[in-house]
């Protein structure tokens, strides 16, 4: 009996490494992927493509396993949150991706609890600005003001600063996230998180379909051009970024507290950081270096700071 008992135990704690290793190491894998993707194939078509498959996946397994299908309130919610996470936040990200590098990229997307923060008190009330929040807010704002600001406002930090138009369009993407984030607390939504993150990719992935051809990217891709390496980066970011990531997240959160299972929002970003510059030739300098740090140390403050009370969200999470 003691030693099924200990055969069980084991088992557990290696899906549980492989579960964080998973959330660790393919999220943060996947800002390089999108970076190879967006090269060849326009960002928001992309996008689509990504998010339409794995949400039909993910509603398809729902509805094979007997969970019933959302009425039509919560598909309008579903609509709502996509338009916010997947056409504001990830469609700008991988739009941004094509004039910013993959590991800042993903520097940038952890300003996501900041922004959350903020969102708490202006939309939920469970924070208060506290001196320990303002403190935190400043660091986030430095780390962002490193990687964007030219050096004869900061010192001699070396390296250029990113694109302007790609930072804008990441720190707004962050800031579309953290509302939706905060909006997916008072919406009706379905009660399992797999139905309601799958209806929202898929909603996501058809609103992503049509901004894209609004934009006119059908008349720019032409799939026979387009390489087996991106092709092999679309399929990277569905099956691994989106449906793998998301079930081993979707398991962690059942089995570990949720302050171990959110460390991967500072792993994540060092992860995109060494892949940038081992795989793509991203340069890490002084600037990246100040920028990550700052933006960490805020993200670290903020998610140790004890909340008024905690509701889960059912937005679909950061399944980059």
């Amino acid at each position: 009996m003691d030693a099924e008992i200990h055969r069980a135990a084991r088992k557990a704690h290696w899906k549980t490494l492989l579960a964080f290793a998973i959330i660790y190491f393919v999220w943060g894998s996947t800002f390089l992927a999108i970076r190879v993707g967006v090269h060849e194939v326009p960002p928001f078509l992309l996008a689509a493509m990504r998010f339409l498959v794995a949400g039909l996946v993910l509603y398809g397994w729902m509805i094979a396993q007997g969970e019933p299908s959302p009425n039509s309130h919560q598909w309008l919610s579903a609509f709502l949150l996509a338009f916010l996470i997947f056409v504001l936040d990830y469609g700008l990200l991988f739009w941004a991706e094509q004039r910013v590098p993959s590991g800042i990229a993903a520097v940038m997307m952890a300003t996501i609890p900041v922004f959350m923060a903020l969102s708490e008190i202006v939309i939920l009330g469970t924070q208060r600005l506290t001196v320990r929040l303002v403190l935190a807010l400043l660091t986030g704002i430095a780390g962002v003001a490193a990687l964007t600001f030219r050096s004869t406002n900061l010192g001699n930090l070396g390296g250029s600063p990113i694109d302007t138009r790609g930072a804008l369009a990441l720190v707004f993407g962050a800031v579309s996230w953290s509302v939706a984030s905060s909006l997916s607390r008072k919406l009706p939504l379905p009660p399992s998180k797999v139905m309601s993150s799958g209806t929202q990719m898929l909603a996501g992935g058809v609103m992503l379909s049509l901004s894209a051809a609004a934009l006119g990217e059908f008349h720019s891709f032409h799939p026979l051009t387009v390489s087996l390496k991106a092709w092999g980066a679309l399929f990277y970011l569905i099956v691994a970024g989106s449906i793998i990531g998301f079930t081993a997240y979707v398991w962690l959160i059942h089995h570990e507290s949720p302050t171990k299972v959110g460390t991967y929002a500072y792993v994540n970003p060092l992860v995109a950081v060494l892949l940038g510059y081992f795989l793509a030739g991203e340069a890490i300098g002084l600037r990246t270096v100040l920028g990550t740090l700052f933006i960490l140390a805020s993200v670290l403050t903020i998610t140790t700071m004890p909340e008024k009370k905690s509701v889960p969200s059912l937005a679909a999470e950061e399944t980059v």
